[in-house]
């Protein structure tokens, strides 16, 4: 039986010959799921051995990771703002890049005040609209998704946190029975040619749904931009997340639609990742 240190020793190297840039952190939490204990745990008894069966079963998380399977998957959950949301093959990963979008329709609930309608357009898990419930509890919240199996995810979501929402499966605003004062969207974006020059974990294992934005990766921003007015309060604002490449794009696209004040924001790399503007 081998100890806990040679057990993250080996679950590195094989991660790093697989090409993970993340080799020590990942199979150190792939250790931590296997013996159901924490980092702390790992450090204080890396001279322990391990038990033959929780051996396998770490040594089995390691090769399907080298496989290029995503690891929140593997853990059914991925890190978002300040929570942590289910995840599974019927949605997209949380990423920081979408944490801009968030942080940005924060800020302005907090400034706007009052009760507001949220609506959370190709919701996914839902990891945008419920952070923003749990940080502004004065939003009554809609998550929206065409994917049936994507909210149930959701939905485990929302009881995760105790979170009163509206489900509803939809092509972008059909059935939404009421206006809305802000729509948050994180839509499909990705060229379809492109999408086989993606990462293995992402065009081989994330819904094709979820990342499919047509030809020119802009044809729901058409949609939703066309539509929205019909769905949106006298004032009512939306915020997307866009490809580096497609601020200027969509900020057209907003404006031809006659929304106001439209904005582009970069993310943390410098790259611009969101569009915003109202009516």
């Amino acid at each position: 039986m081998a100890t806990i240190r040679e057990l993250l020793e080996l679950g590195r190297k094989k991660l790093e010959q697989s090409g993970n840039d993340y080799a020590w952190h990942e199979g150190r939490v792939l250790l931590e799921e296997a013996l159901g204990q924490p980092h702390l745990y790992l450090l204080m008894h890396g001279e322990d051995k391990v038990g033959t069966e929780q051996e396998q079963a770490y040594l089995s998380m390691i090769e399907k990771r080298c496989s290029r399977y995503p690891l929140q998957y593997m853990l059914g959950y991925a890190h978002f703002m300040d929570y942590t949301f289910y995840v599974d093959e019927n949605v997209l990963i949380p990423r920081s890049d979408t944490e801009i979008l968030t942080e940005l329709a924060k800020e302005r609930i907090e400034k706007r005040g009052g009760p507001l309608r949220l609506l959370d357009l190709c919701c996914g898990s839902g990891c945008i609209g419920i952070s923003l419930k749990l940080y502004c509890d004065n939003i009554s919240l809609t998550l929206s998704d065409l994917s049936e199996k994507a909210l149930r995810v959701a939905g485990r979501n929302l009881d995760k946190y105790g979170v009163d929402a509206n489900l509803l499966r939809a092509d972008l605003f059909d059935g939404l029975k009421e206006r809305v004062d802000m729509i948050v969207c994180n839509p499909p974006y990705i060229r379809t040619e492109e999408i086989a020059t993606l990462m293995p974990e992402v065009r081989e294992h994330e819904p094709v749904l979820a990342l499919d934005g047509g030809r020119d990766g802009l044809d729901l921003y058409r949609r939703i931009i066309r539509e929205a007015g019909n769905h949106l309060s006298g004032d009512g604002e939306i915020f997307f997340e866009i490809g580096y490449d497609q601020g200027r794009d969509v900020k057209a696209l907003m404006e031809a639609g006659q929304f106001r004040d439209v904005e582009i924001r970069k993310d943390y790399s410098g790259l611009d990742r969101v569009v915003y503007g109202h009516l």
